[in-house]
């Protein structure tokens, strides 16, 4: 419930933020719904990003649930759950980037359809009427966001079980892509193709500008000092977001880079198996000895079989005698 709290504050923030918010006021008068759909979705993308990769730190996990701050079995069974929380941000982010993508593609055709002549650095364009696909492919966020879709895609599709179970390998392979993925999701965000105004105080959204009457702007007459107060003292100037994916991703990314180099590490101390036991049922019993290694209650290993698969891990439930 907290994640779908989050999920839906953000989304609802976000999106009237671009709608209201006097520093989007033209960029929101060109672009309409399609601008705070795709910055609410982009948002919440943002939060799942970085959720997506804690559920598969396992030694964290593990050591978490060890300590003496989680002592109710509830916050426990929480964490035992972890790979399904990981299924449900994975999930998140294919609504959301397929709601993202939708926005951006109406957010194309309208910087073509509507360019402004007034605020010429406002336009992703180059010129009215531009083709909407040579926009995407030849602007920074257009080339990487047609990458992150098709990659998404490929790790989408590959994790369905039906995949995992006849070629585990090509499930392993794509879902190594998030790598990929996230280099590509922080340069996503440098081409600066949204802008918000810097000089509100100057120039007030609405503000008439030189040569221009207020009739023109509201087809009403006002008097003429009416007229002075409204006028614009400067041209409104715009400017990219500073890029802010990074410091979604980068804590997570670090974290569980760090994790798998510690599982690499310990991975590497020798194991010695002992005995190898076949019971009625297809049970099998494994014997092993591992130095410095002292089993808990409820703890598992992961074994790999490089015989079978060098890539399959495979959970088995620990015994101590």
């Amino acid at each position: 419930m907290l994640w779908l709290g989050a999920n839906t504050w953000l989304f609802l923030k976000t999106f009237l933020l671009y709608s209201t918010g006097q520093q989007y006021h033209y960029l929101y008068k060109m672009l309409g719904l399609g601008l705070c759909i795709s910055r609410a979705s982009a948002s919440v993308l943002n939060l799942n990003c970085s959720l997506v990769l804690l559920p598969m730190c396992r030694s964290l996990l593990t050591f978490v649930r060890g300590t003496h701050m989680v002592s109710s079995r509830k916050t426990r069974r929480l964490l035992d759950k972890s790979k399904t929380f990981h299924v449900a941000c994975g999930v998140a982010i294919c609504i959301f980037s397929v709601m993202h993508v939708s926005a951006h593609l109406v957010n194309v055709i309208n910087f073509s359809v509507s360019y402004s002549d007034d605020f010429p650095a406002l336009n992703l364009a180059r010129y009215r009427g531009e083709d909407p696909k040579l926009i995407i492919l030849t602007t920074i966020p257009g080339v990487t966001g047609v990458l992150l879709v098709l990659i998404l895609f490929l790790m989408f599709t590959s994790s369905s079980y039906c995949v995992r179970l006849s070629n585990y390998e090509i499930f392993w392979y794509t879902h190594n892509l998030f790598i990929v993925f996230y280099i590509i999701l922080m340069v996503h965000m440098v081409g600066g193709a949204l802008k918000y105004q810097t000089n509100i105080e100057a120039h007030p959204p609405g503000c008439l500008r030189a040569n221009q009457s207020s009739a023109e702007q509201q087809g009403e007459e006002l008097e003429q000092g009416e007229d002075e107060e409204r006028r614009c003292r400067e041209k409104a100037h715009f400017q990219p977001h500073y890029p802010q994916t990074w410091l979604w991703v980068s804590g997570p990314l670090c974290l569980y880079c760090a994790e798998r180099f510690y599982r690499y590490i310990r991975s590497s101390d020798p194991v010695t198996i002992v005995t190898v036991i076949r019971h009625p049922c297809d049970v099998i019993e494994l014997r092993m000895l591992k130095k410095n290694f002292k089993a808990r209650p409820g703890q598992y290993i992961v074994l790999n079989c490089p015989g079978v698969s060098s890539f399959e891990n495979h959970p088995f439930t620990l015994t101590t005698v």
